[in-house]
């Protein structure tokens, strides 16, 4: 870690670490739980897999 405050870049304070203010940390969990943080995925578009086809048939 560089030790420098991940929003602003300022030196982070003990109360607050890794960030350097409420502020900071509050515009962190934010961006959370806004879903700014979310690593983008591709979903396949060939559907489910045909290997389970007929585990729920009706017999």
């Amino acid at each position: 870690m560089s030790g420098a405050c991940p929003i602003c870049g300022k030196p982070p304070l003990s109360a607050y670490r890794p960030f350097c203010s409420k502020r900071c940390a509050n515009v962190d969990l934010h961006r959370w739980l806004t879903g700014a943080y979310a690593v983008p995925a591709q979903e396949d578009e060939s559907g489910p897999s045909d290997d389970f086809a007929g585990d729920f048939g009706d017999d």
